[in-house]
Parts: C-alpha cells; structure tokens; sequence
C-alpha cells in the first residue's frame, strides 16, 4: 500500500511540474510578445538578466548552461537581439574566444515597463506561501532536478 501510494504521489508531482512548465511557457510566450521577440530570446534576456550580476557581461556558454540550451542556439538568438538592440556584445578583454552580453538600454528600460505586471503575476501565483516555505520548496525541487540529471544520465547509459 505504501509502495503504491508513494507511487501516486510521484505521479502527481511529475503532472504538477508539466503543468506549471506550460503555464510558465505561455506566460514567458506573452511577454516576448510584448517585446516583439520570441519565447526563447525571452528567456535569453532574463538568464542574462539574472547573470550579469556585476554588470561586466556574460558568457553566452553561462546563458547556455543556466537555460540548458546548446551555446550555438545562444550564438545565433543574441545575435538577433543585438541586431534588434536588446543586447550589447563584445569580446571579452583578456581572451577574444569569448563574448560578453549585456541587456542595453532598451532592454533595461523595456523588462522596467513590465516590473509592476510581473510583480502582480508572482503575487498571483505565490500568494500562499511565505519566504521560509518558497526557500523550503526551492532546496527540495533544486535536490529532485540534481536527481533527474543523474537519472536521466543513467538512462542515457542504459540505452546505449
């Protein structure tokens, strides 16, 4: 009983997070809409965004590696942002290999514009839970994803 009963909890889970990924999908999908660019160069702004902590740039393999998206996909989307003037990108000082991306000035003042709606959207969807039981939630999904990448390594090993 237990057995069958962890069981379904699992499952439920593994419904719940497809679930919230679509949810999160359209919603990423409708403020790329409002920035004239696609879902994924939506999230390619935010991972750098959220990386560019020092204000010096970001490597697109650290954009890569955060959004788990090959680098030639990053390569070629920045690319498309410069050209649209959402990013900057330069070569790094001390080693020409690797180039650096930073949001410009629109990009900042265009992620500004929609703050007061995401703030409304993150109140909407975690209004139950205090700061303690996100962090809880985080240290338990940031376990189960480091599981799922071994085990879906595992499985990577098992069908070879």
């Amino acid at each position: 009983m237990i057995e069958r009963n962890l069981d379904r909890a699992i499952k439920d889970f593994i419904w719940n997070v497809v679930e919230i990924h679509s949810q999160l999908e359209e919603i990423h999908k409708s403020w790329a809409e409002l920035l004239g660019i696609t879902e994924p160069q939506w999230l390619i702004l935010m991972a750098i965004d959220e990386l560019d902590d020092g204000g010096q740039g970001v490597a697109g393999i650290d954009v890569a590696n955060k959004l788990r998206i090959h680098p030639a996909f990053v390569t070629n989307q920045t690319k498309s942002l410069e050209k649209d003037g959402f990013l900057s990108r330069a070569t790094r000082a001390d080693d020409a290999r690797y180039v650096l991306m930073s949001l410009t000035t629109k990009a900042q003042a265009e992620i500004a514009k929609l703050a007061k709606r995401k703030l409304a959207l993150n109140s909407t969807m975690f209004n139950e839970f205090d700061e303690k039981t996100l962090a809880d939630i985080n240290v338990a999904l940031t376990t189960i994803a480091k599981n799922a990448r071994l085990a879906s390594r595992l499985l990577a090993i098992d069908i070879s």
